[in-house]
Formats: structure tokens, C-alpha cells, sequence
């Protein structure tokens, strides 16, 4: 997948070379950078891997799964993410199932958004930027039904200024549009800068980039190996504002 985007975006292949992710950021060391910052959503603000381990066990429940099986849909998990058309053509070949593919897909949609859950501290935190006068939107790929879903299930449609979801927009990141979207749905100019926050390196990070905004990489173990030049690096996005808050403090 990552392959199609590259050679779609030269701005962004320019800074991926296979499996190595070299990214120069576009805004100056810090600037005249106006207080906006985008989040990813999927593993940056919201537990993706809990909710689908929930719903795995529920899945492995229903259809009456023993543990491997349980354990083959989690390893499955992480080998065709983004892609749940291919994952559940496999789970569906693998445990014979009557339903369809596209059944199987709309129903875990349905379900997902009433799994997930933010991670700790992140709805205080979004708060406390915009309490500080901070722009604050979410910029995230995936269906509209189950992005939307988890926004709002999740109390994020409201605790932000804005959100692009690229099911709805018809484009993607690390397109610029989506990023741009976001931005004036925050009420923002995207060519005054600002900051995204994200766990992916490619769509997030040298997207973000690519578009004029400072990246924070929210490392979540998920590219090991990956060398990167994001102007910061945490491990929470507690961390990754706090570092916005502190850059931006008068004086």
C-alpha cells in the first residue's frame, strides 16, 4: 500500500527510501508557527489495538472460536492493517464462514465505534490547548461510518474544532488536501503552519510535513527499525503537547 502512495506523492516519496523514512521538515526550526495542531486519530488518540482485541474476543465468541483462533485473528490484525477487505477474506476462508466479506466488514464497522476508547489523559489534554487558545483538529483516513462513529462514541467530535475524515472528503492522507480541510475547518490558514501529531510516519508524519506543518511522531513500536527526522519523537500525546505548550509559551 505504502508503495502506491509513495509513487503517488513525489513530495513524499522524496523522503521515504523503502523501508527507511528520511523526512526534512519544511517549517523552520520553529518560527512564526501558528498555535493549530491536527491529530491522527487510529493509535494516537484512540486505543485502536484494545478495541480490536475486545471485538476479536467477541468475534472468537460468537462464532464459537478456540484460542488460536482467537490469537490467529490478533496476528492477522497487525499483517493486513489498514486493508480489512483482505483481513476478512482471510478470517473468512480460514473459519468457513456463511457471511460475506463485505457483511463482515460492515458489521465490525458497526461495532468498533462502541469499543474504542481515547488514551488516558487525551480528552484533559485537547481541552487544555484550547482552553490556552489553541486551534485543535483531528485529520484521519478510514470509513466514514466507522471514523465518524468512533469521534463521536468517543466524545472527540466535540472536543475539537474540527475533523477531516478522508471517507467523507474522498482523499486521503498524506494527500495535502486533508490536512488542509482540517485546518480551515479549525477555522485555520494551513500556509501559516502549525503542528501535526501522529503514530504513522508516511501519512502523518512526511505528509504533515509535506504540507508545511512540525511533526511530533508518536512512537508506538509499530515501525521498528525506521530511521526518521520528525522534530520530535514521544511515546504519548500527553508529551506531544505538552512540547506545543512549551514552544509557545511567551517570552
Amino acid at each position: 500500500m505504502w508503495g502506491m502512495i509513495l509513487k503517488a506523492f513525489p513530495e513524499v516519496s522524496a523522503a521515504v527510501r523503502g523501508r527507511t523514512v528520511a523526512i526534512e521538515p519544511l517549517v523552520s526550526k520553529i518560527g512564526c508557527v501558528q498555535r493549530l495542531a491536527l491529530f491522527d486519530l487510529d493509535r494516537t488518540l484512540i486505543d485502536l489495538d484494545a478495541a480490536f482485541r475486545r471485538w476479536a474476543e467477541e468475534f472468537a465468541e460468537r462464532h464459537r472460536l478456540d484460542a488460536e483462533g482467537l490469537t490467529w485473528l490478533v496476528s492477522q490484525d497487525q499483517e493486513t492493517h489498514p486493508h480489512r477487505e483482505v483481513f476478512f477474506s482471510k478470517v473468512r476462508e480460514r473459519f468457513a464462514l456463511a457471511e460475506s466479506v463485505e457483511e463482515l466488514w460492515v458489521d465490525y464497522r458497526r461495532r468498533m465505534p462502541h469499543l474504542v476508547q481515547c488514551y488516558p489523559g487525551v480528552l484533559a489534554g485537547l481541552a487544555e490547548l484550547r482552553a490556552a487558545g489553541w486551534r485543535v483538529g483531528i485529520v484521519t483516513n478510514g470509513m466514514a461510518d466507522n471514523q465518524l462513529g468512533k469521534l463521536r462514541r468517543t466524545g472527540l467530535a466535540v472536543a475539537v474544532d474540527g475533523y477531516a475524515v478522508s471517507g467523507v472528503e474522498g482523499i486521503r492522507k498524506p494527500e495535502r488536501g486533508l490536512f488542509e480541510i482540517a485546518a480551515q475547518r479549525c477555522g485555520a490558514n494551513l500556509a501559516e503552519g502549525g503542528w501535526i501529531v501522529g503514530d504513522n510516519l508516511v501519512a502523518d508524519i512526511a505528509g504533515g510535513q509535506a504540507a508545511g506543518l512540525r511533526g511530533i511522531w508518536v512512537d508506538r513500536g509499530t515501525w521498528p527499525g525506521h530511521e526518521h527526522r520528525a522534530d520530535h519523537v514521544v511515546t504519548a500525546v500527553a508529551e506531544a503537547i505538552a512540547i506545543m505548550r512549551d514552544m509557545h509559551q511567551p517570552g
